[in-house]
């Protein structure tokens, strides 16, 4: 009995010693970005890379993936399937072994992302139910023994979910609804002209707490960022006219209803209509957005809504902060490193694969 107490003490200090090398290791070196890539000939891949463009892994995976999302403790991600994906994958991030593979149950396919709970124990994915389509949901997923076990699901009080994201409280979830409603394995819209896209905030045990809209509602509310003081910004896809005004981004502050962002007219007619990824820089207040139709990456003032950057970038496609500012990448060109310390950002490519990488990426 004793000696099993000894081993099992071993065990967990062997563990609580290799996480810890993990933390030591995510400290001691350049961040760790994650995303989604293809190759040329239409493989898909689960990347992991250092900003020096060095190679950490290439997992080969059967299905295209969307976001990443990390795991609070352990050094692990899954990488979500992009809609209407039915698979997402559990990658260790040291090596890029494949830990699971995660199907989604009978009836529902997943929308491209995810988030795990503050305490590593649950997993909350936006998903379709296709017998009743575009109808949105949260799979629950439990994490133990290294895997993710489906435990349930909760609604989300919309159409089409896309990005869900938590409050600064760990408790609060942000859905945005996009308000859609697709088939199984279909990205074909069947609602255009009744579309419900809206933004909702509800805890994670289901409960709605608040539901907001846009006024145009043709404009799918689709990517999120979240502040550490709350402040909540949305990206949005138009479904309707070239000509038509759709506020392509949104801003929510604390204890205020969600309202367009103060984009210059320029601005947002060279957004085609469309967003991509969006991003926050807590400690230098600012929020940056790529726009892949028009080939735009966006950076503001998170507080006073100023334009710090308006700069062509081909097919620009996810963005991440990082201590100097942001990284962004390109499904056509290099991907580069933006230093927005100074006064004026400046523009650094980065040694990394130009080309194929999807609309959004982690840093670890």
């Amino acid at each position: 009995m004793l000696r099993r107490h000894v081993l099992s003490l071993g065990s967990a200090l062997l563990g609580a010693l290799s996480l810890g090398g993990w933390t030591l290791s995510r400290r001691s070196q350049s961040p760790l970005l994650l995303s989604a890539r293809d190759d040329a000939d239409g493989r898909h891949y689960a990347v992991g890379y250092r900003l020096d463009g060095s190679q950490v892994f290439a997992t080969p995976v059967a299905q295209r993936c969307h976001d990443i999302v990390e795991h609070p403790q352990q050094p692990l991600a899954l990488f979500v399937a992009r809609r209407p994906g039915t698979a997402s994958y559990l990658i260790d991030l040291r090596d890029g072994r494949l830990l699971q593979t995660l199907e989604s149950q009978p009836d529902r396919h997943f929308y491209g992302h995810a988030v795990f709970h503050r305490g590593g124990e649950w997993l909350y994915a936006t998903e379709n139910d296709t017998r009743d389509p575009g109808r949105g949901l949260l799979g629950v997923y439990r994490f133990e023994g290294g895997q993710l076990q489906h435990s349930g699901e909760l609604p989300t009080h919309g159409l089409g979910p896309h990005q869900v994201s938590w409050l600064p409280d760990g408790e609060t979830l942000v859905v945005a609804n996009g308000g859609i409603r697709t088939e199984a394995e279909s990205r074909v819209e069947m609602n255009l002209d009744a579309m419900q896209p809206s933004l909702v905030l509800m805890h994670r045990d289901g409960r709605l707490l608040s539901k907001e809209t846009l006024a145009q509602p043709m404009n799918s509310i689709r990517h999120l960022a979240v502040a550490a003081d709350g402040t909540l910004v949305a990206g949005q896809q138009f479904m309707g006219e070239a000509h038509e005004h759709a506020d392509l981004l949104a801003i929510k502050r604390p204890g205020q209803a969600l309202q367009p962002f103060p984009l210059a007219e320029p601005q947002r007619l060279a957004m085609h209509q469309y967003t991509a990824s969006v991003a926050i820089h807590d400690q230098l207040r600012l929020v940056a957005l790529t726009a892949p139709r028009g080939n735009r990456f966006f950076i503001w003032d998170l507080d006073s809504g100023a334009v710090r950057l308006d700069a062509p970038l081909p097919d620009c496609a996810g963005v991440g902060a990082v201590a100097d500012g942001f990284v962004v990448t390109s499904g056509q060109g290099r991907c580069r490193l933006y230093d927005c310390r100074g006064e004026r950002i400046a523009m650094q490519p980065l040694e990394l694969p130009a080309g194929l990488w999807d609309n959004h990426l982690h840093l670890a």
